[in-house]
């Protein structure tokens, strides 16, 4: 039997077994604060239906997983360097020129520069 269509039988198997082990025998008790909106303990504001966050954190977050898929992308490069030849070493450091570029114009937006949270507005501001 060929291999994937193998994991494509046992795959889904095994994980409903794992799912139907874990509905039998888990502890289950649900209490107030676990199944209220916010999970996290704190109450909600009332008239209030989101909280102000700062865009910085998203912006750093995608920043970080573009220079982290580029590590991903190179890494095969880095393992083959001596069959791709200088052709691929080439295209390789194409490849970091055009990030570095991409990341100095990252630099020169300030997208990466953190902001201190002072600068965020107040609940007495939103309302």
């Amino acid at each position: 039997m060929n291999t994937i269509l193998t994991l494509f039988i046992f795959v889904p198997i095994l994980a409903f077994i794992l799912i139907a082990l874990n509905i039998l025998f888990s502890y289950h008790k649900p209490y107030d604060s676990k199944i209220s909106p916010f999970e996290c303990g704190f109450l909600m504001i009332p008239g209030q239906t989101r909280s102000a966050f700062n865009i910085q954190f998203y912006l750093v977050a995608m920043l970080f997983l573009i220079f982290d898929l580029e590590i991903l992308l190179i890494f095969p490069v880095a393992l083959s360097l001596y069959q791709i030849s200088t052709f691929g070493f080439s295209i390789a450091l194409i490849f970091f020129i055009i990030l570095t570029i991409g990341f100095i114009l990252e630099i020169g937006s300030g997208a990466i520069s953190i902001t201190s949270s002072s600068n965020l507005p107040s609940y007495k501001e939103i309302n």
